[in-house]
């Protein structure tokens, strides 16, 4: 993420938050020196950390958006930060404790697997602070869970890859069985399943099914070769759109996408278009999780005093989930298309269309 000047970072940075409560202010002049640079932020007195999950910062997915939501509010609040990288579960525990033991204010863990080792640490040290992404087990005082209603944006991309295949079969798998991974996965077979609907189609969807909760994963977030494994298997099942919920085994079944040359990638997390520029003649979109905004709004609020346990819960109201541009795809999906995603968006905000899974925040 590029940042253009303090003012923009923060008004942009904080629009998830302000758009849950009402419009936001008007925007505040650049504060500038003399000579028209941008001005040096002081630093505070407020330590901000996180923790990895497997896969560590540069996974393009989403600990790298964790991440970076901590570089923002290092950038444009002056905190002090630190941060510990897992390569393993093992490394949970000692990792979460190291911030623990360096004193920091506000301790950011990032997924699901993590709740077990957040909640002990959280619970052993009730006078310090946490927040862990994609997990709402945890009832602490001191720890608040950032959650995102995936399975919104995940419909829209359902829906879309329905009305993109030429084959009437699409694809997704997931990297493990767990509730932030199948969601999407809910999402995206409900999208799916309304465009058959409305138009009278009868597009399949390979990897996963929703009533019974059983589908294809990979096991892991790690093994890239067995995501190109399965993409293949889907594609030679006739799949020509294919949603991997998989972190870095994602970038397996794209590359199994790009050497097929007919079949679309759509990611998840971060828009693939830009963190994985090497696909992006087969991106048609991806289902964001605006994890980097939320960590920085809840780190903002604990620099102004303000931490609480209430979850943050991203939608599509609010803009904590989206579907991220079409890119270089964007003249194959028609016009037509196009107008009734966002006819599908606006009655998914105004509780007209209600996408449901097991696991909505």
């Amino acid at each position: 993420m590029k940042i253009a000047t303090r003012a923009a970072v923060l008004v942009t940075a904080s629009a998830l938050a302000l758009a849950a409560c009402g419009a936001a202010p008007e925007d505040e002049p650049e504060e500038t020196t003399a000579g028209g640079e941008e001005e040096t932020v002081d630093e505070i007195d407020f330590k901000g950390c996180i923790v990895s999950d497997q896969g560590g910062f540069d996974d393009r997915s989403f600990n790298q958006a964790g991440y970076e939501g901590l570089q923002l509010a290092q950038e444009s609040l002056g905190i002090e930060t630190a941060q510990a990288e897992s390569t393993a579960e093992t490394d949970f525990v000692p990792n979460i404790d190291s911030m623990v033991n360096q004193a920091c204010d506000l301790t950011v863990t990032v997924g699901f697997l993590l709740a077990g080792a957040t909640g002990e640490a959280a619970e052993a040290n009730p006078d310090a602070t946490f927040a862990i992404i994609d997990d709402q087990s945890i009832d602490l005082p001191n720890v608040k869970p950032i959650v995102f209603n995936t399975a919104e944006a995940a419909f829209l991309a359902g829906y879309l890859a329905a009305g993109y295949s030429t084959t009437g079969t699409v694809a997704t798998f997931g990297g493990m069985a767990i509730p932030p991974v199948t969601i999407f996965m809910d999402g995206f077979v409900d999208g799916v399943a309304h465009y058959n609907e409305v138009k009278g189609a009868e597009v399949t969807v390979l990897g996963w099914n929703k009533d019974e909760q059983s589908g294809e994963f990979t096991g892991n977030f790690e093994d890239i070769a067995a995501g190109q494994n399965v993409a293949n298997a889907f594609i030679d099942a006739g799949a020509d759109v294919i949603m991997p919920v998989a972190g870095p085994v994602g970038g397996g079944a794209a590359s199994a996408a790009q050497e097929a040359g007919d079949v679309a990638f759509i990611g998840v997390d971060s828009d693939w278009f830009d963190t994985s520029p090497e696909y992006a003649d087969i991106i048609l979109t991806s289902v964001l999780k605006q994890m980097g905004p939320a960590v920085f709004d809840v780190i903002n609020e604990s620099v102004q005093g303000n931490f609480s346990n209430e979850a943050y819960v991203g939608t599509l109201e609010n803009e904590g989930v989206a579907l991220a541009p079409f890119h270089d795809l964007d003249s194959s999906v028609s016009a037509e298309l196009k107008s009734e995603l966002e006819e599908i968006q606006a009655q998914i905000i105004a509780g007209e269309i209600v996408v449901e899974s097991q696991s909505t925040p």
